[in-house]
């Protein structure tokens, strides 16, 4: 583990502050991750997903590599695109997003899951027909597998390649930890492994197609202020490194082989990854988590 970056304890308040925009509030939705005190989470403290979800940049980077996955299923992204806000107001949506996806894993066990079971009765009324003439239904069993695949492959592999490598047996645990959440949404056949999610992709590689809603989406993200301010900056390059986490094939398939990393970024992007690492964010739904169970609120950035 990298040595926690020692700086001065306002400086990184603010930090936190900043980084709490994207990582935990949400218009309407902000929730103190604090308490109550000693309720456990879905996953564990001790878990890899702690670990990885603390890290705002992967956690950025992941997120995009996921939703370019799903938005090249058909029934996933008409259902997003057809039935949610995004275009409208990304920024309210992203927040949204990645504040279910800290509830999952560091919230209080019982928020979450009473979040989680808001979500699956909102997809309940979600279904349409796909620009290709072909029914869907947000809570298909196989679309439902697949939304939870990516986020674990965008999250975890955006750790692996940008922040800190993490063993074969880590990313296995990751994938089984993510199991109990995985059940409450539905998605009983979300992969619990490596082998299991190399398999996923290779089922479902047919019905990866490209679209222009592909496109919209990377020059929306382009131009929100999805990230803190300081970061501002890095927003296309980070970007880019989603796009270079899909598999290469896939990459063409989509006509996405211009928006990859070019070479002097990857090594950018892994310095601000494992900078970010480093940097304990006080105010963030990680510390807060840990404050809850009875842990010094750095506690995850000094494993």
């Amino acid at each position: 583990m990298i040595d926690a970056l020692a700086l001065p304890e306002p400086l990184l308040r603010r930090i936190g502050a900043a980084a709490s925009e994207m990582m935990g509030s949400a218009p309407g939705m902000d929730f103190d991750f604090s308490a109550p005190a000693g309720e456990p989470a879905l996953v564990p403290a001790e878990s890899v997903s702690w670990r990885v979800f603390k890290n705002p940049v992967t956690l950025f980077i992941g997120g995009v590599a996921a939703v370019l996955l799903e938005l090249a299923e058909p029934g996933v992204r008409d259902g997003v695109w057809q039935h949610s806000s995004f275009r409208t107001d990304a920024l309210t949506r992203l927040r949204r997003t990645g504040l279910a996806a800290m509830m999952t894993v560091y919230g209080p066990r019982s928020r979450a899951e009473a979040m989680i079971a808001g979500v699956v009765r909102a997809h309940d009324r979600v279904a349409g027909i796909t620009s290709e003439g072909d029914s869907y239904r947000a809570n298909d069993p196989v679309l439902l597998d697949w939304v939870q695949a990516t986020a674990s492959y965008g999250f975890i592999r955006a750790y692996h390649f940008y922040a800190e490598p993490l063993s074969y047996r880590e990313r296995d645990s990751a994938l089984a930890e993510g199991a109990a959440v995985a059940r409450l949404y539905g998605a009983v056949g979300a992969p619990r492994s490596e082998a299991r999610m190399a398999a996923l992709f290779a089922k479902m590689d047919a019905r990866l197609v490209p679209s222009p809603i592909i496109h919209e989406f990377l020059e929306i993200m382009a131009k929100v202020p999805a990230l803190p301010w300081v970061a501002r900056p890095f927003q296309k390059m980070l970007l880019r490194a989603a796009v270079s986490l899909l598999p290469d094939p896939l990459i063409d398939r989509l006509g996405l082989e211009d928006r990859r990393l070019r070479g002097f970024e990857r090594k950018l992007v892994r310095a601000v990854a494992r900078m970010a690492e480093r940097v304990p964010l006080l105010d963030s739904p990680p510390a807060k988590a840990s404050e809850r169970l009875g842990l010094p609120a750095d506690w995850l950035w000094k494993r």
